[in-house]
């Protein structure tokens, strides 16, 4: 059905159902095209990527995994929002926070990270109590027994399920402790936040270390695995960041290097083109 509404251009963005899309897009003689994020891609990329006249990647890395294809790093798009400016003041306020503490910003994903959340709670009691305050987004399923740790727990929190206003988190945050997928990198890169990653240890072919280690190789981020965070261990990398505001500084700056912040630019004149041939 692709033919009868008259395209010129037909593009994926990942996964499986990208596929008969850009099948049905390649017999009507459409250009056709495929982004990937992350820096190794998926399966389902790799098999669709054969019937794709371009690829778009989200990292450089990512472009040997397609050879002797027209493959061209764009970056990773962030939300619209996202560029909006944050009223600082009014953040701090709607989150119960002070300007003069440390800002923390836990995240796992839209869905949550259970190793993560416990990770954090484990750690709560070896921050600097006095001078650091937490926003975590825990996910739904997480969200009480996160509660619950933080209200044992002597460190100011802000304690959340979901939370739509990432972006006024972003800007308030000194460090983010976070998975490494590639939109979350993106984001990070964008406010040129520093981080701790933590990548998801069974995501497909380990692909959020590989995410994570080309933010680590700058400097830009520090990376931990879930599996060596054993008792009290996160907060104590934390806790050891902060006290550094050189490093801190330099890590942010390292982020904000590696951002592309015309991303969506870049991949509407790819989609364009389709439509001057």
């Amino acid at each position: 059905m692709v033919d009868e509404f008259g395209e010129d251009t037909v593009m994926g963005m990942g996964g499986f159902t990208s596929l008969p899309p850009i099948y049905a897009g390649k017999r009507a003689g459409c250009r056709t095209l495929i982004h990937d994020s992350n820096a190794i891609p998926g399966k389902a990329n790799r098999l669709t990527a054969r019937f794709c006249e371009v690829v778009l990647t989200g990292f450089e890395e990512c472009r040997e995994f397609f050879p002797g294809k027209d493959s061209r790093c764009v970056g990773t798009p962030i939300r619209p929002a996202f560029q909006e400016k944050v009223d600082l003041e009014e953040a701090r306020e709607a989150f119960g926070f002070e300007a003069g503490r440390k800002t923390i910003v836990v995240m796992g994903g839209s869905q949550g990270a259970r190793g993560v959340n416990r990770a954090v709670c484990r750690s709560l009691d070896c921050l600097d109590l006095d001078a650091t305050q937490i926003l975590h987004v825990a996910g739904v399923l997480d969200f009480e027994e996160v509660q619950a740790a933080y209200e044992e727990s002597a460190v100011r929190s802000h304690v959340v399920p979901f939370l739509h206003e990432m972006h006024h988190a972003y800007a308030l945050a000194d460090v983010a402790v976070a998975r490494s997928g590639a939109s979350t990198l993106a984001e990070l890169a964008f406010f040129g936040l520093p981080s701790i990653l933590i990548p998801y240890p069974y995501a497909a072919e380990d692909h959020q270390t590989k995410n994570a280690e080309i933010f680590t190789k700058v400097d830009a981020a520090l990376m931990a695995r879930e599996s060596e965070l054993e008792g009290a261990r996160l907060g104590e990398i934390v806790r050891d960041l902060l006290r550094d505001e050189a490093a801190l500084n330099a890590m942010g700056d390292q982020a904000a290097g590696l951002a592309v912040r015309d991303a969506a630019e870049r991949i509407a004149d790819e989609i364009e083109k389709g439509g001057e041939s």
